[in-house]
């Protein structure tokens, strides 16, 4: 069992604690979190122990799990780290792609592991459909939310959108050429609502929308592909795949047969993979677990993170275009 400790004990960060303590990869050793009274609240509560500073906490563990708000993230990261200990963190993996870049060194000079908790590419839709996305040629993704006020400190695209920009760039293999994107500030300070249209080298599109304003949640995507079009629904976690093969001489009478205009007949089948449920974000830090034991590459790795990082910071920057 690798001993762990959290950095922030909000919203998510209490869920992040229940966790790890039920896990049987981790022994919770505690948590720090720089409001006091928050930290007494939670430690009688809960029964979480709750060290008085961050570097007592560091040095009680093997890992630290930082959900904290993003502007910590690199301190908390960077001290985790000089101290030799492997680091989960919360997305975005930090405010600024160069202070992304200056923790991927450090993890390599010190011999940590580190991974950000992109926790869609863990959700059970996605997980059952993800090795039958092959070379999408088109993509489009609606990331819509009602209005909450915890994230609005961010903009929507850091908020929301980098969940389908990471999946996003699990699954297209070539590098971005072009970025054209519109936000528009409706309560925050910052975009609340958001599209941008990424194009790729290889010709991939991808059309992505999100929006925190919303009167309902959702949260869909959808690849298409030569002869397939799969889609997500990460919020009901759902799934289905629509394929084309050539048809049958003889189809049976229940088939459906597409004709072209040169007369090429293809069949249409549909698939609905089965989903496994399973808790994402337990999923996430137990496999960083074994990534740590078994000395592998996380599945989201801090490289990925910062990659995210980029383009999502890419497309705010088109804002201003």
């Amino acid at each position: 069992m690798l001993k762990a400790g959290v950095f922030g004990a909000g919203h998510l960060g209490k869920i992040h604690l229940k966790l790890l303590e039920e896990s049987p990869k981790y022994k919770l050793v505690g948590f720090y979190d720089d409001n006091r009274e928050t930290a007494v609240a939670i430690e009688k509560e809960f029964g979480y122990k709750s060290f008085n500073s961050a570097e007592e906490l560091i040095d009680a563990v093997d890992m630290i799990d930082i959900v904290t708000p993003t502007f910590a993230h690199f301190e908390v990261a960077k001290k985790t780290i000089l101290a030799g200990k492997h680091v989960f963190i919360e997305k975005p993996i930090t405010s600024t792609f160069q202070e992304a870049s200056e923790l991927i060194e450090l993890a390599k000079k010190h011999k940590v592991k580190g991974q950000v908790g992109h926790v869609e590419r863990f959700n059970p839709a996605f997980r059952a459909v993800a090795d039958k996305i092959e070379n999408p040629m088109f993509i489009e993704t609606h990331r819509l939310a009602e209005f909450n006020p915890r994230g609005t400190d961010v903009p929507v695209v850091l908020d929301l959108m980098i969940h389908d920009i990471d999946v996003i760039l699990s699954l297209v293999k070539s590098e971005v050429k072009n970025i054209n994107a519109s936000g528009v500030s409706v309560i925050s300070d910052t975009p609340d609502i958001a599209n941008a249209r990424i194009e790729f080298e290889n010709g991939c599109v991808a059309n992505l929308t999100a929006s925190r304003i919303s009167l309902k949640n959702m949260r869909k995507s959808r690849f298409f592909q030569k002869d397939a079009y799969i889609s997500v629904d990460f919020l009901e976690r759902k799934c289905e795949v629509v394929k084309m093969k050539n048809a049958p001489e003889k189809p049976d009478d229940f088939a459906m047969i597409l004709q072209n205009a040169e007369g090429v007949k293809k069949q249409i089948y549909f698939e609905n993979p089965k989903v496994e449920e399973h808790n994402a974000i337990l999923e996430e830090l137990e496999t960083f677990a074994d990534a740590i034991l078994n000395n592998t590459t996380p599945i989201v790795s801090l490289e990925e993170g910062a990659a995210a990082l980029k383009v999502a910071n890419q497309v705010i920057a088109g804002f201003r275009k």
